[in-house]
Order: structure tokens, then sequence, then C-alpha cells
């Protein structure tokens, strides 16, 4: 399953942060843009077995085109994170 993330980088000298807009509260960051995503995709699993534990199925990812023009991922860099 793919999910689009949204990650965040406030300044060069800073970590990466990450949203996962199809599964609210999940977030995650790292050092760099590939451990942003790594660790990104780490979250995900455990988003998504925590749904499973609570007998929750967890929804399909959408596009990242029907997130990509909100106003608060305005400056936001977009990927695909593969669970």
């Amino acid at each position: 399953m793919l999910y689009p993330v949204a990650i965040e980088a406030v300044d060069p000298k800073s970590a990466f942060g990450v949203i996962v807009p199809d599964l609210p509260g999940c977030f995650s960051a790292g050092d760099t843009y590939l451990e942003a995503l790594a660790n990104a995709r780490e979250a995900i699993l455990l988003h998504i077995q925590s749904l499973a534990d609570m007998g929750l199925s967890s929804p399909k990812g959408r596009s990242i085109d029907d997130y990509k023009d909100a106003p608060e991922y305005q400056g936001w860099s977009w990927d695909v994170v593969e669970v």
C-alpha cells in the first residue's frame, strides 16, 4: 500500500518533519530526508498495527494531488511511502 507523506524542512540545519495525512496523528521526523522517509514508514506500520489492534481497518492511501494544494501544506514537499 502507498501513502503520501508531507515533508517539512524548517531550515537546512534541522530535522525533516513528516506527516501522513491519510492517518491522522501519524507523524515522524529524521535528521536527513531519507531517514525521515524510513522513520515515516515505521510510524505508518505502527499506526496501522494500532488500528488493527482496535479492530479497525487502515484507510487506503489517497493521491498526493488530493493534498498538495491544501493551505496547511503550503511549502511542504511530497513523497510516497510504501508499506
